[in-house]
């Protein structure tokens, strides 16, 4: 049989397009595949993982035992048991200012943010803070309304306040002092967790206090790292300033009773 031209590029243009309807074909497949795959290796991930981030504190993993010994020697003073008793007697009170605290923090991370927009570590940190907290402050309000709890108006107390008044007015020098408190506000935070959990005649507040330590043991030392990137200098001598004015505030006699108040007078 003889082929023409014509027929032979008929067959060719023929040949291309099975060709190609296969390749396209194999590809479709291996694209199923892949995804099917991927789907699968996913469900395994998502079985895999617990969950960490309900804003129900019901459903929160189970606290891991955590070395807070670096946050005990960052901290200058221990809490009084004077402030424990106090706190376990008026609970209502020390649950919402913890919810007033995880606010005014992410608030705070909110406004630095802003305020200092040329420092991609910086920025990515405060982003990871303000969820945290955020989430913090939905757990709260979680608790205070599975106990019945109604907001109520708390004064600030005068932690936060005796601190930055000792703040520096110039820049970078006024956003390292702010750093450096921060991390103090945060280990002070940390280390009342650990002691209102060991007493709180509640097992569930005191598996989410557990549960807090964490995340807030971890955020002193990201403050800290924060504030030596924005400093030329070493940062150590503003932190044993502030070591000791942070130990004055806890220790001493204190008219409010609050989270970070002192010792009740």
């Amino acid at each position: 049989m003889t082929i023409n031209q014509q027929d032979l590029t008929t067959l060719q243009s023929t040949a291309n397009t099975i060709d190609n309807d296969n390749i396209k074909k194999k590809s479709v497949e291996e694209n199923v595949s892949q995804t099917v795959n991927n789907s699968a290796e996913t469900d395994v991930i998502e079985k895999e993982l617990p969950e960490e981030d309900s804003i129900d504190i019901t459903h929160l993993r189970t606290p891991i035992k955590v070395d807070l010994s670096p946050v005990y020697n960052f901290l200058g003073a221990r809490t009084t048991q004077a402030w424990i008793d106090a706190a376990i007697e008026n609970l209502p009170v020390i649950i919402q200012d913890h919810a007033n605290c995880e606010k005014k923090a992410a608030g705070t991370a909110m406004n630095l943010i802003f305020r200092y927009e040329f420092s991609y570590d910086l920025q990515r940190k405060l982003a990871q803070l303000i969820r945290e907290e955020m989430l913090h402050y939905e757990q709260v309000l979680g608790i205070m309304n599975e106990r019945g709890q109604e907001w109520k108006y708390l004064s600030a107390g005068r932690y936060a306040k005796g601190m930055l008044k000792h703040k520096r007015t110039y820049e970078p020098a006024a956003m390292v002092d702010v750093l450096i408190i921060g991390a103090f506000i945060e280990a002070r935070s940390c280390e009342r967790f650990a002691a209102l959990a060991e007493v709180i005649d509640d097992e569930r507040l005191a598996k989410y206090y557990r549960y807090l330590l964490k995340s807030e043991s971890r955020h002193f030392e990201d403050y800290l790292a924060l504030a030596q990137s924005l400093s030329d200098e070493n940062i150590d001598e503003r932190v044993a300033f502030f070591k000791e004015i942070e130990a004055e505030l806890i220790s001493s006699p204190d008219a409010e009773l609050r989270f970070h108040s002192g010792t009740p007078a």
